[in-house]
Parts: structure tokens; C-alpha cells; sequence
């Protein structure tokens, strides 16, 4: 990137563009209440938390009602600050709760969940960033809900003074616990990734899901974009070539909708005749399963598959 294209990526961010207005397309029932208040009873009881409730997520009332939830392990504090997340963010953590792995398997026995997406803040504090905790909540859950299958995403478990070699070691350590899905977003376009993405690199995350087909090619990889952001639709294109060249299976697309006004402001809003075409190249790419449309999430449909 040129001085000139970095000075003009910039100032997109630092002006104050003017505020769309929300498409109607994103106005979304949230659901069936009692469906959300079972859930959100029984993880506030435990004291544990779900990237469904953190995010606010537009589908959960969907989701749950398909029994299908993601939980957000080690604690509700992140310690990066991404420019479009809502997830709290600081440097002092809490310790983690030794009895989170239980915790969250009783959730699973209770709701009668089928498919659970475990996901967690990023934790650069702990010495494995948090990767054997994964492991850990995995194998806790399927002691107890042994039909249950377990998919993660994951943060990038990059940092330290061991570099690369730590964070294959860590992305070893989740692998060899065979998830039924690897997910890592890469969440934009290689342009934005530093101001959206504040304390990721895009290579490094394409380089997660490398690793996971070099320990085990037999473990899906997923990964996902939020759209909305200034990209173009080339830039689009050039990210998805960027994941099948690392073998990615699976992709989710979705559109970025702003927190809050400390959170950065929606470029675009993406209709969703052009999120259904942008889907239509990604399956004549070769993903395996697409989801696509302003209000896809990471986990949406998680526990589907387009493969025959």
C-alpha cells in the first residue's frame, strides 16, 4: 500500500461520515421470548456467558429455538480492542472460573443442545492463550452430552515472545481435540485490517486455518467477513481466493452493524440480492458451505452443512 492509499484509508476512519439510516432488511424479530429467557436463565445462574447475549446477536431467539448456542469461555473481558466488537475490552481480566467447563456442560445437558460453538475473548494474559481451556470445555462437554458436537472459534493464539512456533503449538493443542469445525474470522479485507482489527494481521489469521489442515486435513476450517466496512467487491473476492489458497471450507458473510457511536460507523449497507451473489461465487469457488446475507453470524446455521 502506497503512503498516499495509507493517509486515504485513514482519513475514511477518522472523518465523521454521515450516519445511515438502518435498512429495513435488518429490522429482525428477535424471536420467541420464551426461548431466549430459558437460555439466558440458565447461563446467568451459572455465571457463565454466551457471545449470543455479549453481541446481542440478531438471530439467538433462532438459534436457541434450534438448539444450537455458542458460549463465550474465559470470562467477558477481551483483551484486544477491535473497532467493531461489543465485547468489553481491558487488560485485567478475570481469573478464569475453574468451574466453567461443568458449568457449561450442565448448560448443554439442560437446553438439549445438539450443536455448541465455543468461542472465547482473546486471553494474550494467559501462557497458551487460552487454547488448552478450549480443550478442556470440549472434553467436559462431551462426557456429559456425548451426541453434542463441538465447534470452535477461535482466536488467533498469536503473541509472546514465542512468536509463530506458539501459536502452531496452541492451534495443535485445539486440533488434535477434533472439533466438528475449526472457525477463525478473518472478519474484513486485507486493506482494513488494521483499523478494524486492532492487534490481528490478516497473514496471521490465514495462517491459523494453514495449520489446522497441516495437523489434521480432516478437520472442516471455517472463517467469516463482516462487510460494511469500505471494502470493495474485489477486494471481497481477493479475500475469498485468500482463504480457499489455505484451504478454508466453509464461509460466512455477514453485514457489520455498529454497536454504538464509540464503535466505527457503517460504510455501506450491503443489500441482500448482492450478499446472495457474493454467495453464488463463493460456492463457484469451492466453499463447501456458504452462508450469506446481512444478518448472518459466525455460528448461524453452525450445525448445518451444504456437503452431500
Amino acid at each position: 500500500m502506497t503512503q498516499i492509499q495509507q493517509e486515504n484509508s485513514h482519513r475514511r476512519f477518522s472523518e465523521k461520515p454521515e450516519l445511515l439510516q438502518l435498512p429495513g432488511w435488518l429490522r429482525k424479530p428477535i424471536g420467541k421470548t420464551s426461548d431466549i429467557s430459558k437460555v439466558q436463565k440458565v447461563v446467568k445462574q451459572r455465571g457463565i456467558h454466551t457471545i449470543c447475549e455479549e453481541g446481542r446477536c440478531p438471530n439467538r431467539g433462532e438459534c436457541y429455538s434450534n438448539q444450537t448456542a455458542t458460549f463465550l469461555l474465559m470470562g467477558a473481558t477481551c483483551t484486544r480492542s477491535c473497532a467493531f466488537c461489543q465485547v468489553d475490552k481491558g487488560h485485567a481480566p478475570m481469573p478464569l472460573d475453574l468451574q466453567e467447563p461443568d458449568k457449561v456442560a450442565e448448560s448443554v445437558q439442560l437446553l438439549g443442545l445438539k450443536y455448541v460453538v465455543l468461542t472465547s475473548v482473546a486471553r494474550d494474559d494467559l501462557p497458551d492463550h487460552g487454547a488448552s481451556w478450549f480443550v478442556q470445555v470440549m472434553n467436559t462437554i462431551r462426557q456429559r452430552n456425548p451426541q453434542t458436537q463441538v465447534e470452535v472459534l477461535t482466536p488467533d493464539f498469536w503473541g509472546g515472545s514465542s512468536g509463530d512456533q506458539g501459536q502452531a503449538e496452541r492451534v495443535k493443542t485445539v486440533v488434535e481435540a477434533s472439533p466438528a469445525c475449526f472457525n477463525h474470522n478473518v472478519e474484513t479485507v486485507r486493506r482494513l485490517q488494521g483499523p478494524v482489527r486492532r492487534g490481528a494481521k490478516y497473514e496471521r489469521s490465514l495462517r491459523v486455518l494453514k495449520l489446522v489442515k497441516t495437523f489434521n486435513p480432516k478437520v472442516p476450517t471455517k472463517s467469516g467477513l463482516m462487510l460494511g466496512h469500505g471494502e470493495t467487491k474485489t477486494e471481497l473476492i481477493e479475500a475469498l481466493e485468500d482463504l480457499r489458497a489455505v484451504e478454508c471450507d466453509r464461509l460466512t458473510l455477514g453485514q457489520y452493524m455498529r454497536p454504538s457511536l464509540a464503535h466505527l460507523p457503517v460504510q455501506k449497507y450491503w443489500t441482500p440480492e448482492e450478499f446472495e451473489r457474493l454467495g453464488a461465487i463463493a460456492r463457484e469457488m469451492g466453499f463447501s458451505h456458504v452462508r450469506s446475507g446481512p444478518l448472518v453470524r459466525s455460528s448461524y446455521h453452525a450445525g448445518e452443512t451444504d456437503e452431500p
